[in-house]
Formats: structure tokens, sequence, C-alpha cells
């Protein structure tokens, strides 16, 4: 057996380790080994567009997806360029204001990760 240590955030013993990252496959939670005692990065999520990319708050990204709007007729387009991000939590982790739409939220893995 391994001596990798257990999930910090929900104690399973099943860790294992994938590209110098440990996973934890009852939660999915991914941590570093050095991190779990830390106490620094633990409360930090990073939120990352469809491919992998880390997005951060002012970034820039393009809808990837047709996507309705809830409680309208509306629809917002595939390619649709929305600039100035807000990360926020919550299951719609990006705060935006979308032109032709208004202020709405959008998930994460819906963007891509434009470069101005």
């Amino acid at each position: 057996m391994s001596d990798l240590p257990p999930c910090p955030e929900c104690n399973s013993p099943y860790a294992y380790e994938d590209r110098g990252v440990l996973n934890c496959p009852e939660c999915g939670h991914e941590w570093t080994a050095g991190a779990e005692g830390s106490g620094q990065g633990d409360n930090t999520k990073t939120v990352r567009d469809s491919n992998g990319a880390p997005l951060q708050d002012g970034d820039s990204v393009t809808v990837i997806k047709d996507l309705k709007v809830k409680g309208s007729s509306l629809v917002v387009k595939v390619g649709t360029k929305v600039k100035n991000i807000r990360l926020v939590d919550g299951d719609h982790d990006i705060d935006c204001k979308i032109p032709g739409v208004g202020q709405m939220g959008l998930k994460s893995e819906f963007v891509k990760k434009i470069n101005d």
C-alpha cells in the first residue's frame, strides 16, 4: 500500500496521485502533497474553463454552446464574447454582463478563455 494522506475534504483513504496532484475518487477534491496541512490554499477554489484553463476576475471568455436564458425567449449564441467576468461561489460561478441580454450568471463549463 502507498503512504498517501487521506482526503482533507472527506477523509477518504482512497486518494491517488496523478501527475503530482493528489485526487479523491469519492468527492473529486484535488490537492498537492504539501498543501493539506498549510491552511492557506484549502479555501481557494480554482475556476477552470471548458479546456481546463484557469479563469480570473477580469478575464474575457467566449461562449461555446447556445445557452437558453431561463425565464425568457432569449438565447446566448455560440461565439458570444463576454468581457470582464467576475468569479463567484455557487453553481453558476461566473457573473457577467452579456451584450443584448444583460447581467447573468454562467457556468464555467460553457465558456472558453480568450487571450486579448
